[in-house]
């Protein structure tokens, strides 16, 4: 069994600041031109099309989108297209798929069906001679390297931060341009925070619920797959609105609950749900920027609410990592999963 610093898994979580920072600079003459594209031809509205922690990623650009823009956006369910073989209407729309591989049959299936509906469609991949960069109209290199690691994390990171940048340039937002340039050095920062008290906490626990919201809840989606993936455990993330509406019912003494509160408008509201939580004699860890006490996971202050999720994931994937191991189980090679999945 390797050591927590020596899976593959550590290595590619710990090189997610520079593989930002090259993208970031990679990618900005490609970003800067598909922006006077939409700007000359602003679309009606955007769909992102992605499986597992890609869409995960796009969960957390649909807020970025709505919020910073103003632009609605949903997520297409893509068994509609390659299944059902239904062709939506989506003319003038922007159809952004996030995919590591580039490979999935229903990703391709849907990327073709929105470009044959008039749609712009923009590949979000790693993989920059795949089959879905080779049909995108646009696409904006994740150029997170090569991850050996079956779990992924800086090709996540990467897809976040590509979001993060066409969101700034697209609205010439002067806060979220500036975040960008600090988002690196923010993420060293958080890649070495010690969240050893979360390890030692749920290294016996059979289940548990994260918690997110608004551009947080994209990091609990995330970090409920990488427990399941790594560690074997039973994790499921939930708003912490939506968490109020049945689900925390079963929330009680011996039920962990680890929550991700947001440096916005929705922090205050989901610390709240902590401590309910904690009330009620649940474990709860609370990871929040600039926050301290009992059971608070630390985090560096984010340059824009925005970055906040990055660093938030970052901080977590060390953790995990060590989690995976201190239950028996190597983060680099869960049982019956492969490094690309291929669904039609």
């Amino acid at each position: 069994m390797p050591t927590a610093d020596s899976t593959a898994m550590y290595a590619e979580a710990a090189h997610a600041a520079a593989a930002v920072a090259r993208q970031f600079a990679a990618n900005a003459g490609i970003v800067d031109a598909l922006v006077a594209r939409l700007r000359a031809r602003p679309p009606r509205f955007i769909v992102t099309c992605a499986r597992g922690s890609s869409d995960h990623a796009a969960t957390y650009g649909k807020y970025l989108f709505e919020t910073v823009l103003g632009l609605v956006t949903a997520s297409a369910s893509p068994s509609v297209g390659s299944v059902y073989a239904v062709q939506p209407a989506l003319a003038d729309a922007l159809f952004v798929v996030v995919s590591q591989s580039g490979k999935s049959p229903d990703l391709l299936r849907n990327a073709e069906i929105a470009k044959a509906a008039g749609a712009h469609v923009v590949a979000l991949v790693n993989v920059v001679d795949s089959p879905l960069a080779q049909l995108a109209d646009t696409v904006l290199p994740l150029h997170a390297g090569a991850e050996r690691s079956v779990a992924a994390t800086k090709s996540y990171l990467c897809s976040l931060a590509a979001f993060l940048q066409l969101a700034a340039r697209w609205s010439g937002d002067a806060k979220l341009l500036a975040a960008c340039d600090a988002l690196p050095d923010a993420l060293r920062a958080a890649w070495k925070q010690d969240w050893s008290s979360l390890v030692a906490g749920l290294r016996l626990a059979d289940h548990l619920f994260v918690l997110g919201r608004g551009l947080g809840l994209a990091a609990a989606q995330e970090a409920a797959l990488k427990f399941k993936e790594t560690c074997g455990l039973h994790a499921e993330a939930f708003s912490s609105a939506e968490v109020k509406h049945g689900p925390m019912a079963i929330v009680g003494p011996d039920f962990p609950v680890l929550v991700f509160a947001q440096d916005d408008d929705t922090g205050a509201g989901t610390a709240a749900v902590a401590e309910e939580f904690r009330a009620r004699g649940a474990p709860v860890w609370l990871a929040r920027p600039g926050a301290h006490g009992a059971g608070v996971l630390p985090l560096p202050r984010a340059p824009h609410p925005a970055c906040t999720p990055l660093l938030t994931v970052q901080a977590f994937y060390g953790a995990v990592n060590a989690l995976s191991l201190a239950r028996g189980h190597n983060p680099d090679v869960p049982p019956h999963l492969n490094k690309v999945t291929e669904t039609v």
